[in-house]
């Protein structure tokens, strides 16, 4: 008896999931979008998560003053070859670069913060290789004939030949290493492939170490076995600090937040302060082209071209699309399609905020 009661509920469970199922499809949707609610501008909500008062702030101390008297172990790890990958809940920017600050004095340290939209890898690796050719000279621990020669500056050698120079130098064992400080490893900035795969051939020089933070929970994935034991060498330590995102905050959109148009133009210029001179001009051409044109749909790409040429910013149509492409992977530029069918561009951004970026620009 108690098991025909057992099968009738479950078929009663079965057939109510069905219909609901059958009456949930035939009805009406609703017409609501996201854009209908009135969520608040994204400065005032910043500055209310601000304000939030910090709990249990006893608690979290001490925990950090665990993880401080886990440094002498940190270092040793670090002189054994390991590079330490910090991981857990909060924000491990101000815990890390504590560490380096105190505990690696005495080592040159790097600083890469990854939760930046655009890091350039090259330039940290460029300025890795010249303070390591500093310690060369300066603590003359080989001897003048021996160092290695600089054909070339720095700047202008490839990735490859960096890598190298890192990775070339004999020196006594106990001549100190570079610490490469990278808060966030699996950010934005750095989560591409071809820049992971630069990083652990870094953490695989003999004179480089790596300490970095992780925060997504895929950023495992952004390995292979070899990255992770033979190149990175990872010792994982948990240090869950309950910090908030403060800083790595700043760089990423807020959900129920409206961007306004002064953090959008900020985000914009700090991009372009990173660019070529030329490729500022060719962005100012498009700007002053869609403030004196609100009714278009956007300024051709051809008629770009043009202006960029007459100008001499641009030599060559393949010249202007890398200009373009890197305008586009920053989001600076977007593209449409006009009513006759032709590409056009558009900068995503309010008319005043355009011509604040203008004003800074110039």
């Amino acid at each position: 008896m108690d098991f025909n009661a057992a099968e009738e509920e479950e078929f009663g469970f079965s057939r109510n999931y069905f219909l609901a199922k059958e009456m949930g499809s035939s009805g009406k949707k609703s017409a609501r979008k996201l854009s209908d609610i009135n969520v608040v501008d994204e400065q005032e909500l910043r500055e209310a998560s601000a304000n939030i008062e910090p709990k249990h702030q006893n608690d979290v101390a001490d925990l950090i003053n665990s993880y401080k008297s886990l440094y002498p172990k940190w270092v040793f790890d670090l002189r054994c070859g390991f590079g330490l990958l910090m991981y857990g809940f909060g924000s491990k920017k101000s815990l890390i670069e504590d560490f380096a600050s105190t505990a690696l004095a005495e080592h040159s340290v790097v600083v890469i913060n990854g939760y930046l939209q655009s890091i350039n890898i090259k330039q940290v690796i460029i300025a890795l290789a010249e303070i390591l050719w500093e310690q060369l000279k300066l603590k003359r621990k080989v001897s003048s004939g021996s160092l290695p020669k600089v054909q070339q500056p720095f700047s202008s050698r490839s990735m490859d030949d960096l890598l190298v120079f890192l990775d070339g130098p004999e020196m006594d064992e106990k001549d100190s290493f570079i610490c490469v400080v990278v808060n966030n490893i699996d950010g934005p900035g750095l989560r591409d492939t071809e820049t992971q795969q630069y990083l652990a051939r870094l953490a695989s020089c003999s004179y480089i170490r790596v300490v970095a933070s992780i925060d997504h929970v895929n950023a495992p994935l952004l390995w292979d076995k070899k990255m992770v034991h033979a190149q990175f060498n990872w010792y994982w330590y948990h240090v869950p600090t309950f910090a908030p995102y403060k800083v790595e905050g700043l760089f990423l959109p807020l959900i129920l937040a409206h961007g306004s148009s002064k953090q959008s133009a900020k985000t914009a210029l700090i991009v372009l302060q990173s660019l070529t001179p030329n490729a500022q001009s060719v962005f100012r051409i498009l700007a002053e082209y869609q403030l004196s044109h609100p009714d278009d749909e956007g300024m051709a790409i051809d008629n770009l071209y043009s202006i960029s040429r007459e100008r001499f910013l641009v030599s060559s149509q393949v010249t202007l699309n890398a200009h373009l492409t890197e305008f586009k992977d920053h989001e600076l530029v977007k593209t449409k399609r006009h009513s006759d069918g032709q590409d056009c561009l558009y900068i995503p951004l309010t008319k005043e905020g355009l011509k604040k970026l203008l004003s800074e620009i110039s």
